[in-house]
């Protein structure tokens, strides 16, 4: 999940907070040494050091570790109390998808007319009826519309009408959460999502520092214009986006993208993702866009309505499968995703799905299933880009013991973020012993920084780790968090040494 905004470091600051961080990662190993009876009610001293160099409490902290098979937590520190777990609440959503929904579901989004393409005109309208789709992309969107095309149709008389009835309206103020109304994450779901209602920008700078940079976008949507100069600049590519200035104005059903600056000519060809226009806006744009390109007309209108019953399928595609598209969800940290999937599951049959009181009911059945209290976990959206949303460590590490146990958990655990590999992980614990020894699903908002997920030990056994911090320097607590992982992986390679079985193995 993208951080809402980011605390301040003042240089001293921020090297004194390395040389602390330094410090308690080296003794790691030593906090990691068996412990007493009362040891699991503490952070551990690593730990507890690096927190206090963030400056975040530890009752700002909930805290769980478990070994899976164990009859009892290794560590839970204030691992009752609720918390705001931000993106890791995509953990709960993707898990639950995977148990209701099955690991092979597909959403299908449908071409129906009632009309008959005859002689190359479809005299009639034309529907796209999407199905939740928390993926249909622009390229799949053109191969649906090109199956049509191959069917000798060239010229639409009748409106394009979008029927997006398969999840509920959901008016969604975009700058509401962080005052970044035009970033992709912020896109609230739609029955008829298309590409996260984002247009790429595409910037190819020229050979010298001056030389003008190409600018292009896609999809060509005719509500769209994009305009400005952008000049090739010298030196390394670095943060390219900091010195490019972009406006967006919309107004009605039109959005203009104004951007200046500058870009250096070694970054090559570079994109931005910029969310503009209403949904229907959006897909009726891409719609005739795509079908011109495609040798196509269109003479009819724009709408949204619900495809008659006798409407006929004249084309149709298929997402990949829920497996797959989980992958995106937790490794990326996808809010659109994880909103569309939420909205996706059924309370007891698939005739259900679609609605936020049915997606609630779902998840607090399922809840029930697991022996979990529904009260002890609130989901408004799935996604975790919420101020609401709160689960505490312990309920949270439960219902990851849990899924170590379920059929879906190879398909469930391949979906996180692998430490120093991929996804929100890839720069963290590189040159480490944990270096891919850890799928971790992680979580940002201004005021909570968490992480939830499992270390495989070199004993060869498994550890769920879970720990969640509300407070506002929780962006702070990252290393605290890297330590925590090291100390479960240190503990068990300290049973190793002192010749627990199994180790080496695994």
């Amino acid at each position: 999940m993208r951080r809402a905004a980011l605390p301040t470091r003042p240089w001293a600051i921020g090297r004194a907070f390395a040389i602390v961080i330094g410090a308690a990662l080296a003794s790691v190993g030593a906090s990691a040494a068996p412990a007493s009876p009362e040891a699991g009610r503490a952070l551990p001293g690593a730990v507890t050091r690096l927190l206090e160099a963030a400056e975040v409490p530890a009752s700002a902290v909930s805290a769980f570790v478990q070994e899976i098979g164990a009859s009892a937590p290794l560590l839970a520190v204030n691992a009752d109390r609720p918390m705001n777990p931000a993106s890791v609440m995509k953990l709960v959503t993707t898990y639950a998808g995977l148990e209701l929904l099955g690991p092979a579901h597909a959403w299908r989004t449908e071409l129906l007319s009632t009309g008959q393409p005859q002689a190359g005109r479809l005299e009639a309208d034309l529907y796209l009826k999407g199905g939740g789709d928390p993926k249909l992309t622009i390229e799949r969107l053109w191969l649906l519309l090109r199956e049509l095309r191959s069917q000798g149709v060239r010229d639409i008389r009748g409106d394009v009408v979008v029927d997006a009835s398969a999840l509920p309206v959901h008016p969604v103020d975009p700058a509401a959460f962080d005052g970044e109304p035009t970033r992709p994450y912020n896109v609230g779901p739609y029955g008829a999502l298309v590409n996260f209602k984002a247009v790429e920008l595409r910037f190819v700078p020229g050979v010298r520092a001056g030389d003008p940079v190409t600018l292009s976008f896609l999809p060509r949507i005719d509500a769209v214009t994009v305009s400005g100069e952008v000049r090739s600049t010298a030196g390394p590519c670095g943060d390219w986006r900091s010195a490019l200035r972009l406006k967006v104005a919309e107004q009605g059903h039109t959005a203009i993208l104004a951007v200046a600056g500058g870009i250096p000519a070694a970054c090559g060809s570079r994109a931005m993702y910029v969310s503009v226009l209403s949904h229907a806006a959006y897909v009726h744009g891409a719609i005739r866009a795509l079908w011109e390109e495609i040798g196509g007309t269109i003479e009819g209108g724009n709408r949204e309505g619900v495809a008659p019953s006798n409407a006929r399928i004249l084309a149709a595609t298929e997402s990949t499968h829920l497996a797959e598209v989980i992958r995106d969800i937790n490794k990326f940290s996808n809010n659109v995703m994880a909103r569309q999937l939420y909205l996706s599951l059924p309370a007891g049959s698939r005739r259900e799905a679609g609605s936020d009181a049915t997606a609630e009911r779902a998840i607090r059945t399922w809840l029930e299933s697991k022996r979990i209290d529904p009260a002890a976990v609130v989901v408004e959206n799935g996604s975790g880009l919420s101020r609401s949303e709160r689960i505490g460590a312990s309920t949270l590490g439960r219902l990851l013991l849990d899924a170590w146990q379920s059929p879906v958990m190879p398909e469930f655990v391949a979906s996180m973020p692998v430490t120093a590999v991929d996804g929100t992980m890839r720069h963290r614990l590189a040159r480490d012993p944990l270096a891919a020894r850890a799928h971790v699903k992680t979580g940002s908002l201004r005021d909570v920084n968490a992480i939830g997920g499992y270390v495989h030990a070199p004993n060869g056994r498994r550890y769920v780790v879970v720990m969640l911090v509300n407070h506002p320097n929780a962006n702070r607590s990252v290393p605290a968090q890297d330590a925590l992982l090291r100390w479960t992986w240190d503990r068990a390679s300290a049973r190793c040494r002192a010749g627990a079985a199994g180790c080496g193995e695994g």
